[in-house]
Parts: structure tokens; sequence; C-alpha cells
């Protein structure tokens, strides 16, 4: 088990469930991401532990969209991926639907720092501990991760709670990048710790 993990106090940590969206679920995850995400989130709510849902989002038209920005600016081009980013389909995955005490962030941008209320969030509950999961590992995942350990937060990644439609490069970063800066953890360590509180 993890170091960081064994010392975790559930009244400052956060889980993150990270743009965990029906669209992207069905684009990128494999069958067993589904079964990883929802004891986590269980665990969390047992140990009343913050839960804060994160996901991506436009205005009608993308008016947060440069044309700068490589990735969104080739998404709104193309026309079928434009019809889904302003659907139903882009939704919080059902298995990750949020409480009424579960705040939802909407954000345009790859972190989900950037642009949004998230850092207020963690500072009015006095968070020090982040625990990430969601899609993809080499977006929102990676650029949170970094964010997070530069605003000096502990980060706990949940890897079999992250998928990416490159393996490889989904394994490179878990295994190569952010275990040298963070605690990269199974869903059954967060649920084996959990039964011992």
């Amino acid at each position: 088990m993890s170091e960081l993990l064994s010392t975790l106090d559930p009244r400052r940590t956060a889980f993150l469930t990270l743009d965990i969206q029906t669209a992207l679920v069905g684009f990128y995850a494999k069958e067993d991401f589904v079964g990883a995400v929802t004891p986590l989130l269980a665990c969390a709510r047992n140990l009343n532990a913050t839960v804060i849902h994160v996901k991506v989002g436009f205005r009608p038209s993308f008016p947060e969209v440069s044309e700068r920005n490589r990735l969104f600016s080739s998404l709104t081009k193309n026309p079928d991926y434009a019809k889904m980013l302003n659907t139903e389909l882009l939704s919080l995955h059902p298995a990750v639907e949020a409480r009424p005490d579960e705040p939802v962030i909407a954000k345009s941008r790859i972190s989900a720092f950037e642009g949004t209320d998230l850092k207020i969030l963690l500072r009015s509950k006095d968070i020090d501990t982040l625990v990430l999961f969601g899609i993809i590992t080499s977006g929102v995942v990676l650029s949170t991760a970094l964010e997070a350990m530069d605003q000096d937060y502990r980060v706990l990644i949940v890897r079999d709670a992250c998928a990416d439609n490159d393996p490889e490069l989904h394994a490179c970063l878990l295994d190569r990048l952010l275990a040298k800066r963070t605690d990269v953890v199974t869903t059954a360590q967060v649920v084996q710790w959990t039964q011992a509180q």
C-alpha cells in the first residue's frame, strides 16, 4: 500500500471524477472502467470525503475555443464532434451521477484548474490531498495532476479508474512519469484501505 494512501485523512481529501461523461466513456474506456469507478465513489461517500465532478463543456458556437488551441479547435471544426460537444452525451455518466452536495465543475480547457473555481472549492474545505481518476490519462488526468503538484497538493491517481485510447501512453505516464511525482494506486487498494478505517 502506498504511504500516502495509508496516511490519508478523509476530512482533507477530495475525490475528483475527471471528464467521466457518457460520450467519453463510450469513446475511450474499456468495459472494466466503470467497474473501477463505482467502488471508488462508494468509498469516498462512505468516508464522507469531498467529491467533486469535473466535466468538459462549451457554450453554443464555442466562444471559449481559440484557433490557437490545436486540440479543441480541431474538435469544433469536425461536424460530428461539434454536434456531440453540445448534447446530452456530454452529461456525467450515470455511474458518477452527482449527489446534491457534490459540486459539478464545467471546464473548457484540459486541466480541471484552468478557468474554474476548483481552487476555491478545495480551499473552502481545507483540502490537501486529491484522488484523481477519469478520462483521459494523457489529458485531464495528467494536466490536473501536474498543476495540483505545483500547488502543493498531495496527489493519488487510481490507475484502473483512468482510461486512454493509447494503452502504451497510459502505462508510460502512470509508470514512468506520474509514479515518480504522485502515488499511483488501484481501486482495490483504496477499497482495502477504506475497509480498514
